[in-house]
């Protein structure tokens, strides 16, 4: 079974190819375009010079030749394509500088005779989040009503100082602010980030997309960065280097990364792509589908997905299949509304789950869940955890897996919740019950007075502990586990 919902291959994160492909149910190509524009952090209103990292070519190295007219730029790549799959379709991608820097009448005639064009589902424009006039977002509002409209927004990083640093010329409150503008007008909106720029640790890379994560953002394009001939950064990284991060860094990074991203966010890109002539550094960039390898590689061997720390629920998920065979006996010693026992009923599709809950209604919700996905391998029991030992005494050293969801039923009365008495004896008779090699998971949640006392009375346990969290929020849930 796929452990990630939004893909029909190998990827462990939400790409491009599975976005369009659900969305027009057809292969779609992004065909680059060099529409001639500037950028206000090149001409002046903003800054000169532009970003230190940015190509003569205003980060469009891969977009048509500025000399050809927009429809030869996007014909000669069409043709190519069409050849080999000419059921395609195309969105034309507006790449290079700014390309909403420009009065409303130059910007029609430009994405209008893209549009124009046979099998052209969309356009996808380039831009900065300071470069959209309130005449410019009408325009782009009226156009997202008749194509599949998108807005790349660059950004970079969030730190203020790297920004300053590599002369962005915007805040991240400009960024923010057009994020939520364009949703406003429901326009899809990308935002890209670029990990390794100068000084920056891996912490504040991992800031940076947390921060995006909680933006109404639809996409996001993670690069490396490029340091390229004949830039200020160039200059800078001969006069005096510094640290690059290595693949194996990036690798780590970018999984990290995409651990902290709503699902949903689709990735548009996640390496760069740079030009192998103008590269200095770091040459691995050249094999680009090696980077990309390695990062789903990782991302197996941690058996991980985009996502996965935004709940501490994945993680005992991940406890669970790592712990447990298809024969084995388990338990689930809070079934809540059955989520779990499900679960653990599809791991040992040969062995058996036994339940345990105070309340009707659960072991209602839970029985019929499950008879609803057709399981048979299981027994529930209408009584405390705390009498498992009890129930269960024929196989007292057989278990291997015992979780404890602890709190109160979700969307059922909160009055009723696990309490630190009957969990401390329900824990104590489950380690009798485990086998040799057996595991309890113990989720808590501190977020409540009940649940409060109950993490404080539970890490008084006399047993050796390990704990799993995904922040730093002393009120959010996490993982206690006890191995036999």
């Amino acid at each position: 079974m796929n452990i990630f919902k939004y893909t029909d291959s190998n990827k462990r994160y939400h790409t491009l190819t599975y976005f369009y492909k659900n969305k027009f149910n057809s292969k779609v190509f992004k065909v680059s375009l060099n529409a001639g524009f500037t950028c206000p952090n090149k001409d002046g209103t903003k800054g000169y010079g532009g970003c230190i990292y940015c190509s003569k070519s205003g980060s469009g190295d891969y977009a048509g030749n500025i000399n050809d007219s927009l429809i030869n730029q996007f014909n000669e790549v069409k043709d190519t394509i069409h050849k080999k799959w000419p059921k395609s379709k195309y969105i034309g991608y507006f790449q290079a500088n700014t390309n909403t820097y420009a009065p409303v009448d130059i910007l029609k005639e430009k994405y209008e005779q893209i549009l124009q064009l046979d099998n052209v589902v969309g356009l996808s424009i380039g831009t900065r989040p300071d470069a959209i006039s309130d005449e410019v977002l009408d325009y782009l509002e009226e156009l997202n009503k008749r194509t599949f409209l998108t807005i790349e927004l660059g950004l970079q990083t969030m730190h203020e100082s790297t920004s300053k640093l590599i002369n962005r010329g915007h805040d991240l409150q400009c960024l923010d602010n057009m994020v939520h503008e364009l949703k406003r007008r429901k326009i899809h909106t990308v935002v890209h980030i670029i990990n390794g720029l100068p000084y920056e640790t891996k912490e504040m890379m991992i800031e940076t997309v947390k921060h995006l994560n909680k933006l109404p953002i639809d996409g996001i394009k993670i690069h490396m960065l490029h340091i390229l001939k004949d830039t200020v950064l160039a200059k800078m990284y001969i006069k005096k280097p510094f640290p690059v991060l290595s693949k194996e860094e990036y690798t780590d990074i970018v999984c990290d990364q995409l651990e902290n991203l709503r699902p949903e966010i689709v990735i548009h890109r996640i390496t760069g792509d740079p030009n192998a002539n103008d590269l200095i550094e770091p040459t691995w960039l050249t094999k680009k589908f090696g980077v990309m390898n390695e990062i789903d590689k990782e991302l197996a061997r941690r058996n991980t997905y985009q996502g996965f720390n935004l709940s501490i629920l994945n993680r005992a998920r991940q406890l669970i299949i790592n712990n447990t065979k298809p024969n084995d006996l388990v338990i689930d010693a809070t079934i809540g509304n059955g989520k779990d026992t499900l679960f653990l009923a599809g791991i040992v599709n040969n062995g058996h789950v036994f339940g345990f809950d105070i309340q009707e209604d659960a072991v209602e919700k839970t029985n019929n869940l499950l008879m609803k996905n057709n399981k048979s391998n299981y027994t529930l029991f209408l009584k405390s955890h705390e009498y498992m030992k009890e129930v269960l005494k024929d196989h007292i050293g057989k278990i291997s897996t015992i979780i404890f969801n602890l709190g109160y039923l979700p969307n059922g009365d909160t009055t009723i919740t696990t309490n630190y008495k009957s969990t401390i004896k329900g824990i104590k008779d489950a380690y009798k019950l485990l086998n040799s090699k057996g595991l309890i998971i113990i989720v808590v949640y501190p977020g409540h007075k009940e649940g409060l006392e109950e993490s404080n009375e539970l890490e008084q346990l006399n047993y050796n502990i390990n704990y799993y969290r995904n922040t730093d929020n002393k009120e959010a849930p996490y993982i206690m586990t006890i191995k036999k």
